[in-house]
């Protein structure tokens, strides 16, 4: 069947295959945090609390590719469970800053060996100098695409 049609062809369009890509840890990630009672949101709110301590909502929601209204229900859960703890009232502004408890990091530590071995499993095939190349050509699409934006 001939790919003179004017569409794409997925087996050699980059934008298919990073989404194909994207799907394929998606599905992977799910299925390793499942057992932990986690979603990928659940975990991304916790690393990046871990990484950067006192984000707010929106800045949370900005990491994890989520709305604040997602995240915000999240937050909301993760304090009810214990999770994370914020104050009564916000310290500067309307932002109530977020930091993980004990239980919080215990959960996270769980999660980020699983997720590691998911990208592990990922980058199995590829040598360390084809890794390097990647997050450079990766790094390289979002800055194009995001400087199209300007």
């Amino acid at each position: 069947m001939s790919q003179d049609r004017g569409g794409i062809d997925l087996d050699t369009s980059l934008g298919y295959l990073l989404k194909e890509a994207s799907s394929a840890l998606r599905a992977a990630m799910e299925e390793v945090l499942r057992p932990l009672g986690m979603t990928i949101t659940h975990y991304s709110c916790l690393e990046l609390l871990a990484q950067r301590p006192g984000l707010s909502n929106s800045e949370l929601a900005r990491g994890a590719f989520v709305t604040r209204q997602s995240m915000n229900v999240l937050l909301q859960a993760l304090e009810r469970d214990g999770f994370v703890s914020r104050p009564a009232e916000a310290p500067i502004g309307k932002a109530l800053p977020a930091r993980l408890t004990d239980r919080g990091r215990q959960s996270l530590a769980k999660a980020t060996a699983a997720v590691r071995s998911v990208e592990v499993r990922m980058l199995s095939g590829m040598t360390e100098e084809e890794q390097a190349g990647a997050l450079h050509i990766l790094r390289s699409m979002i800055r194009s695409l995001r400087d199209g934006d300007a």
